[in-house]
């Protein structure tokens, strides 16, 4: 049987190359999960470019995870060139409008950290199964990963120093749940950190059903206002089974670290370390970068030192892409052994 799946249309022409590099890679990765010896290929129907493999007997939960390439927006079964459509996909436990509505300066590509976030799992040794994970960005900004990780029904944990950042977060976050009707219940206190210092945590539970909250079923985001530090000072540690961070593409925008602009150098290595304290043993960690200013071998050392695997071999080496003509990006995924 063939399956194909259609490639989410860009007007950018440049960068809609970039997403058949993306939408392929995480096939590929989705692809090995599984076990699944299937040789994906772009072929043209209609005038649209797809993805297409040919595979036998997939299981349910294989194409769950297939069909859910943030690249694609359409999943078909192909005959000649005949295709039918077919279902598939992760079902939105939150609008999937929810990463995509908040803009500014800076803001990653929402189908490109979706992206991440099953790459990662797919590395990962929870991969299987229908439990939410628990998804960290330990610099979340605005919050775009994390709320990509909701969309999926995942709960989220994010950690910022900027202020601003997260108040903004905290109140688009806040008018959708109200927007939307959601059962959720928004709580905010200060966690204690050593030497009787503390971090302001905004905490929402939420529900996607008034019987889903009735029963427990809740989802969680929680919000850190402090340095990545705070994360496994005052949090759990090993309590995590994906992170996902996007590091500042130039120094001058890293962020300040004692009142002194931090080097790209020392955030990586930071980012790496607070990963590592916090995923669990079979977790995987997704930092995505811009070759200019940071080069591949050095985010891979990063995460080495801090005690993660990082994979090197194909296809988890083949998220380089173009983005702007100050930015190449590319993306290196490690593991905890």
């Amino acid at each position: 049987m063939f399956y194909t799946m259609l490639l989410k249309p860009h007007s950018n022409v440049r960068y809609q190359q970039s997403l058949l590099t993306l939408a392929m890679t995480e096939l590929r990765c989705a692809l090995k999960c599984f076990g699944i010896a299937a040789e994906p290929e772009l072929i043209t129907l209609g005038g649209k470019n797809w993805l297409s493999f040919e595979a036998e007997n997939l299981s349910e939960e294989a194409w769950h995870h297939i069909s859910s390439n943030a690249g694609c927006c359409m999943n078909a079964e192909r005959n000649g060139e005949w295709l039918r459509p077919l279902e598939g996909g992760i079902p939105c436990y939150y609008p999937d409008e929810l990463p995509q509505l908040l803009k500014y300066k800076g803001k990653t590509n929402a189908d490109f950290t979706q992206m991440l976030i099953h790459c990662a799992r797919y590395a990962s040794d929870f991969a299987s199964g229908n439990e939410p994970l628990l998804v960290l960005d330990p610099m979340c900004g605005k919050g775009t990963t994390l709320f990509c990780a909701l969309v999926e029904g995942h709960n989220a944990l994010g950690s910022d120093v900027d202020t601003k950042a997260l108040n903004e977060a905290d109140t688009y976050f806040a008018r959708s749940l109200k927007l939307h009707r959601f059962k959720h219940k928004r709580e905010e206190n200060s966690l204690t950190m050593p030497k009787g210092r503390s971090v302001r945590m905004v905490h929402y539970s939420l529900s996607n059903t008034p019987e889903a909250w009735k029963q427990g079923d809740k989802r969680t985001l929680r919000l850190l206002q402090g340095d990545q530090d705070c994360l496994s000072q005052a949090l759990q540690k090993s309590c995590c089974h994906i992170a996902v961070a996007d590091l500042p593409y130039g120094v001058q925008h890293a962020p300040s670290d004692g009142g002194r602009t931090a080097s790209l150098d020392k955030l990586v290595d930071k980012t790496a370390r607070v990963c590592a304290d916090m995923l669990k043993k079979g977790g995987a960690a997704a930092l995505s970068f811009n070759t200019y200013t940071l080069q591949r071998r050095r985010v891979e050392e990063a995460l080495e030192k801090a005690g993660l695997v990082p994979l090197r071999d194909a296809p988890y080496n083949g998220f380089a892409h173009w983005v702007e003509q100050a930015v190449d990006r590319d993306a290196v995924i490690a593991v905890k052994l």
